[in-house]
C-alpha cells in the first residue's frame, strides 16, 4: 500500500528535477525512489564542495595563540562544505549515490574525492581534535550523528573499497561512540530544538548505526533514554512549528525515532496521543511547508530543509504504522507536498544552501531511513 501511494506522487516531484524525465531511465518502475540523473546532480553539489576549504564556519575552542589554525589544519578529511558537519553529510552524500549506482559516470570523480579524503593520516588528524581540551560537546549530536550514517552506510555495504574505507575511519567512528556513550547518562532532558542541537534526530541515527553494526550497548542505551524522554509525550503543539529557522521539526522527528524504539499496534496508540491531529480525510493540506524569503540567507534557507526532513520523517511514520491505518494517505499526502517543495530548493545558485541541502534532498529520496528500501 505504502509503495503504491508514494508512486502515484513521483512524477510531479521528478518534474522538479530539469531534464530528468520518465523516458530517460528505460527499464526503470515509475516508482524507483531517485532516479540516476538526479542521484548526480545532487553528488556534483557534493564533489564541490567537499574540499572547498572556503568560506567556513568552524566550531572551535580556543585554549591558546596554537589552536588558530585554518579549518583544513583543524579537520583534515571534513574541511570543506562550510562546516564540519555538513561536510561529513556531504561524504555521507557520495557515498550513498556511489553505493545506490554503481555504474554513475561521476563514480571516478566520487571515489577519488572519498579516497583523497579518507586516508590514515587524516583520520589521525580528526581524532586528535577530537581528543583536544575542551572540546567534549564538538558537533554533538548532530554532526556526530551524520558520522554515525556514514558509519552506517559503509559497514552496511558489501564491497572491499567501502570496507577499506570503513577501516580507516574506524578510529574516528570509536572516538565519537565514545563521546555519546559518555554523554548520553548524563542527558537529563530531551533537547527539542528544530536546528542542530535536537536530541530525537541524532538519536535516530544513533539508532541506525547501532542496529546495523550489532552494538547492542548503544542500542539499547540510546531506546532507554527515548523511552524515558519520550513514553509519555502527548499532544506535541504542531501548529507552532516551524520556528523561523527550523529544519527539522520537532514533533515529527520525535515520531519519527519514536518508531524506531515502538513497533506495531503499540506504535500507532503511540502516535495517537502524541499526534491526534493528524487526520484521516487522506488530505495533506494540515501541514503547510515551510517558506524561504531569502535562499541567500544562511539561517532563513534552513527552512528548505525543514521541508525535506519532514517529508522523509511523515513517510517513515507511514512505513511504521500497520496496514490499513486510517492516517496513512494523509501522511503521505503531506509528505508528498513537503517533498515538492523541498526538492525544487536544491540547486547550486546559493552556497548558502547547496553546501547541505543536496544530503537533506538525497537522505530523503533514497529512502534511507526506512528498513527495506
Amino acid at each position: 500500500m505504502l509503495r503504491t501511494l508514494l508512486a502515484s506522487g513521483f512524477a510531479a516531484w521528478l518534474s522538479l528535477a530539469g531534464p530528468v524525465m520518465a523516458e530517460d531511465m528505460p527499464g526503470q518502475p515509475l516508482d524507483q525512489p531517485l532516479s540516476q540523473p538526479l542521484a548526480e546532480r545532487f553528488a556534483r553539489l557534493a564533489l564541490d564542495c567537499v574540499h572547498r576549504e572556503y568560506p567556513n564556519k568552524i566550531a572551535h575552542v580556543f585554549q591558546s595563540d596554537e589552536d588558530a589554525k585554518t579549518p583544513r589544519e583543524l579537520y583534515p578529511v571534513f574541511y570543506g562544505c562550510f562546516d564540519w558537519h555538513s561536510s561529513v553529510h556531504g561524504h555521507w552524500l557520495l557515498t550513498r549515490v556511489l553505493r545506490t549506482y554503481p555504474e554513475t559516470e561521476l563514480r571516478d570523480e566520487i571515489i577519488a574525492a572519498l579516497d583523497e579524503s579518507f586516508t590514515t593520516e587524516n583520520i589521525a588528524g580528526e581524532v586528535a581534535y577530537f581528543a583536544g581540551e575542551g572540546r567534549a560537546s564538538f558537533e554533538r549530536p548532530y554532526g556526530l550523528a551524520w558520522f554515525l550514517q556514514l558509519m552506517t552506510e559503509l559497514r552496511e555495504w558489501d564491497d572491499p573499497q567501502a570496507q577499506e574505507w570503513a577501516g580507516t575511519l574506524a578510529p574516528l567512528e570509536e572516538a565519537v561512540v565514545t563521546r555519546i556513550t559518555d554523554w548520553l547518562p548524563k542527558l537529563a532532558y530531551p533537547i527539542r530544538l528544530g536546528t542542530h542541537n535536537q536530541s530525537a534526530f541524532a538519536f535516530g541515527l544513533y539508532l541506525d548505526w547501532a542496529d546495523a553494526t550489532g552494538n547492542d550497548d548503544v542500542a539499547s542505551l540510546v531506546r532507554r533514554k527515548a523511552m524515558e524522554f519520550h513514553e509519555k509525550d502527548v499532544n506535541c503543539p504542531l501548529a507552532f512549528e516551524p520556528s523561523g529557522e527550523d529544519f527539522l521539526s520537532p514533533c515529527l522527528m520525535e515520531a519519527d525515532l519514536m518508531r524506531r524504539v515502538i513497533e506495531g499496534e503499540a506504535y500507532a496508540r503511540w502516535l495517537g496521543t502524541f499526534l491526534p491531529q493528524i487526520p484521516i480525510d487522506g488530505s495533506g493540506d494540515w501541514l503547510a511547508p515551510g517558506i524561504v524569503l531569502d535562499p541567500a540567507d544562511g539561517k532563513l534557507v534552513h527552512l528548505d530543509g525543514v521541508n525535506l526532513s519532514r517529508a522523509w520523517a511523515l513517510e517513515g511514520i507511514a512505513s511504521s504504522l500497520p496496514e490499513g491505518d486510517v492516517r496513512i494517505p494523509a501522511l503521505l499526502a503531506a509528505a508528498e507536498i513537503h517533498r515538492e517543495a523541498g526538492i525544487a530548493s536544491v540547486s547550486a545558485e546559493h552556497y548558502e544552501g547547496s553546501h547541505w541541502l543536496a544530503s537533506f534532498a538525497t537522505y530523503l529520496v533514497t529512502r534511507r531511513g526506512i528498513k527495506g528500501d
